[in-house]
């Protein structure tokens, strides 16, 4: 084992930055964390990875030095990175461990810090179909050309998913967070586009829509399911509701309005060309749990959902892209880091997806994840009933999202 260096007393305590430590991550590094945060904090959302190696300790018991049982824990012979909810504390605690000689930096800003990172990806995916018989569109039809492009936004701490669509000079988004709408009028702006739309595929529990905030800022339409709307929908902002059939046109091409309920009673999802944005409906790991809406009813809505699945997304074509609101733990990201997955993959390997209904009700409900954090604060914030300023926003939805029905038990 490697000796711990000298410690230098005038040394300035080395900081990372949070995409820093995340490109560690994912390009492989053997990456050491000591999480100072409460253990109830911890315990309910943390830093993972395969190559990520993790011990939590409060702050307060390091103050007075380095415990003995935590050195034996810790490496000699690589850095360790300290974090903390905002960053002072783990700062602290890291020239603790300076003074003790290892090779320590403290996460920038900490776990908040972390929970702002947000990561923009397009999708290989074509979308050829015109919404119109125009001799334009024609022309790009019978040319190959792409009619959409179609971007995936991943937020890593919480494992949220959304959508950027654009087409001919005109954008939407697909379930934005409200942390994060300026970069989706910047990034349609660098496509030279303007946003017309802001859609929510339903009532999200999990975190701030952010479809008012893009309607305030840009002028764009809010969008809600009709469906989603009669949970009590109270916005001072003017929105547009759609059903089942409806479609909506961005620049050449249409978005179609396909209901599934389940994991609510308004959940919807979107289609554009081969593209299905299946919001909580179905993940690529799993499938939505049915609870959050109304916890007493889990087994009415579990059957909902099994019906909205069968009839109304298996029967699309197998090379159907699902493109879901969300990711977990389980979920394998193609190359590039987006999670879709082509529909007939996922029959393949889901066990859910082939199940009987009484069966895939049983596993549905049997076995779900704690319920997001804030998850009744937030559905609140969404209805309209609660408007929390910007920073409190940012506090209610920290943490992972905890939209999916247990990951173990449906997929093989």
């Amino acid at each position: 084992m490697t000796d711990r260096r000298e410690s230098d007393p005038d040394e300035t305590i080395a900081s990372t930055t949070p995409t820093e430590l995340k490109d560690r991550i994912d390009g492989g590094e053997g990456v050491f964390i000591l999480d100072a945060r409460s253990e109830g904090d911890f315990e309910e959302w943390h830093i993972d990875g395969e190559n990520v190696e993790i011990v939590n300790r409060p702050y307060f018991q390091l103050l007075d030095g380095v415990p003995e049982e935590l050195q034996a824990e810790l490496p000699d012979d690589r850095r360790v990175t300290v974090l903390c909810v905002k960053g002072g504390s783990s700062e602290l605690v890291a020239e603790r461990l300076d003074e003790e000689g290892y090779d320590v930096d403290h996460l920038e800003r900490g776990m908040k810090g972390w929970a702002g990172i947000y990561e923009y990806q397009e999708l290989d995916v074509d979308v050829r179909e015109p919404r119109s018989d125009s001799i334009a569109a024609q022309n790009a039809k019978g040319s190959g050309g792409r009619r959409a492009t179609i971007a995936q936004y991943r937020r890593p701490s919480s494992g949220c998913l959304a959508y950027l669509v654009v087409s001919d000079g005109e954008a939407a988004v697909i379930d934005p967070l409200r942390a994060f709408t300026d970069e989706y009028v910047q990034d349609a702006r660098a496509l030279g586009a303007d946003l017309i739309y802001a859609l929510d595929t339903h009532i999200h529990a999990d975190h701030i829509s952010g479809i008012r905030d893009l309607a305030d800022d840009t002028g764009a339409t809010a969008v809600l399911p009709d469906a989603a709307v009669q949970r009590g929908v109270d916005y001072e902002q003017p929105y547009e509701t759609v059903a089942g059939g409806d479609t909506l046109s961005v620049g050449d091409i249409e978005i179609e309005v396909i209901p599934t309920p389940g994991h609510t009673t308004g959940m919807t999802a979107y289609k554009v060309g081969d593209v299905l944005f299946t919001g909580d409906g179905l993940f690529t790991e799993s499938v939505a749990r049915p609870d959050l809406e109304d916890p007493e009813a889990a087994g009415d809505a579990a059957r909902t959902l099994y019906e909205s699945l069968q009839e109304r997304v298996l029967t699309l074509p197998e090379d159907t892209v699902v493109a879901p609101a969300h990711f977990g733990d389980s979920a394998t990201p193609n190359d590039g880091g987006t999670y879709t997955a082509k529909l007939g993959d996922l029959v393949e390997r889901m066990d859910a997806l082939t199940m009987e209904e009484d069966e895939f009700v049983e596993f549905v409900v049997d076995d779900m994840p704690p319920r997001p954090a804030n998850y009744e604060e937030i559905i609140a914030t969404n209805l309209g009933r609660q408007d929390p300023d910007d920073e409190a926003a940012f506090e209610l939805d920290l943490g992972p999202n905890n939209c999916a029905a247990s990951e173990e038990a449906l997929t093989n």
